[in-house]
């Protein structure tokens, strides 16, 4: 997936602010003919705006049709539109809607009082209006969200923007520290298994991204034999440490969607993860269309067990590190709170087999989540309500109390964050 910069006339490869390129998919004929774009609600989610200001933007530039809350997430403009077009629409989205009129911050929050819309930007403090001659502006104002009740997106981005605050300080500690220096483990690689992987790559960029961005799963031709000899003989080859880790079935026994029985196309999967870290030297230089191109041509990319087994062959004592390269992905396969609980239970998991070679493993908890959360791979809801008791569904009832209760600042943050969006709200009104 391609990632570019919320500004496009900001050329600079790190700037921090970025977004999906606007995907389009054109369909019909004749005066039938429409398009859907399929990614705009991760586009919306990452300008911190509904995705009906978006859609609504677009049908007005456009004179076209629109719907505004599909139920099934496929927002359609009536009509022929190309991708690129609507990027360039976007732009001007971004720079009437998102962009702080001072600083050209995007990190703003809209706030709809006495007929007004105002940007309220948490970099610099500006509060700017926006132009209400324009014709988005009137639908905002007509449709602006009841008494506490701000989009989700809109609170997340002023969470995030508090959170930049101190990203110096805390932040950075995702990316840098002891767990990602990287030195003395390459000979250590094929001894320890995937758990020994190099951090070589810690310091590139914390999305990874493709230089094409679509892939033929079709075409593509697996080398891995899954006759029922190679998966026995793959099986006893592997790490002791890694067959622990692959402890699918125990505990995660609600097998109403058929996903049991043994968990076999499981196992296949993070036997192949596992080879191909073996055989690239590292867990981190496995590429990601690949893992998710495996995942679909086992029929498994869906599962929420898949989830559980991608956290516990993709991550490591340097998992700080790892998630931000990952969350592109796994934002793809997170896709519902069951996707969302499999997410959280691995991670028990994963530090309940970790912490005797790293106890700091508790202490990352809060950072982990942090991240989880900034990725939107965890809500709100899923997460306080796992962190409200603890259970042995997926580690020993122990461990699991000990990374609740390392949870707990940051379910206090959130706690907070909900009451201070509450308040401005009313003082909106």
């Amino acid at each position: 997936m391609s990632l570019i910069n919320v500004r496009r006339d900001v050329t600079d490869v790190f700037y921090r602010y970025k977004m999906e390129r606007i995907q389009t998919k054109i369909e019909g004929k004749g005066n039938g003919i429409k398009t859907v774009v399929p990614n705009l609600s991760q586009v919306a989610q990452q300008l911190a705006r509904p995705g009906a200001y978006l859609i609504k933007y677009f049908g007005f530039e456009l004179g076209a049709q629109t719907n505004i809350d599909p139920p099934d997430d496929r927002w359609i403009i009536n009509g022929a539109h190309e991708a690129a077009k609507l990027q360039d629409y976007l732009d001007g989205f971004i720079s009437k809607f998102v962009l702080c009129k001072k600083c050209k911050n995007p990190e703003t929050v809209v706030q709809i009082k006495d007929g007004r819309i105002t940007l309220d930007c948490k970099a610099c403090g500006q509060r700017t209006d926006v132009d209400l001659r324009l014709k988005l502006s009137g639908y905002i104002i007509k449709n602006a969200p009841k008494k506490g009740k701000k989009d989700k997106a809109e609170r997340k981005a002023a969470r995030k923007a508090k959170q930049n605050g101190t990203a110096g300080k805390d932040g950075d500690a995702a990316g840098s520290g002891d767990e990602n220096s990287g030195s003395g483990k390459d000979s250590g690689d094929k001894d320890t298994g995937i758990l020994a992987g190099s951090d070589d790559e810690a310091t590139q960029s914390p999305i990874p991204v493709r230089a094409t961005e679509t892939v033929d799963a079709e075409n593509v031709k697996w080398k891995t034999e899954m006759t029922e000899e190679a998966i026995k003989a793959r099986q006893n080859a592997l790490p002791d440490d890694f067959k622990q880790k692959m402890r699918l079935k125990d505990g995660d026994d609600d097998d109403e969607d058929g996903e049991g029985g043994g968990n076999t196309v499981y196992d296949q999967f993070g036997e192949w993860v596992q080879e191909q870290a073996s055989e690239k030297g590292s867990i981190d230089k496995v590429d990601d269309v690949d893992i998710y191109l495996q995942a679909r041509d086992l029929g498994i990319e869906t599962k929420h067990r898949t989830v559980l087994v991608l956290v516990q062959t993709l991550f490591n004592e340097n998992i700080l590190a790892q998630i931000p390269k990952r969350s592109s992905m796994l934002k793809k396969m997170v896709t519902s709170e069951r996707h969302e609980k499999a997410l959280l239970g691995g991670t028990e998991r994963l530090i309940g087999l970790l912490i005797n070679n790293h106890p700091d493993m508790v202490d990352k908890v809060v950072k982990i989540l942090h991240l989880y959360y900034n990725s939107d791979l965890i809500s709100e809801d899923v997460v306080n309500k796992w962190g409200t008791k603890a259970s042995r569904k997926y580690t020993d009832l122990a461990t699991s109390k000990k990374v609740r209760k390392a949870a707990e600042p940051f379910l206090t943050w959130l706690a907070e964050a909900e009451e201070e969006d509450s308040d401005e709200s009313e003082e909106d009104e």
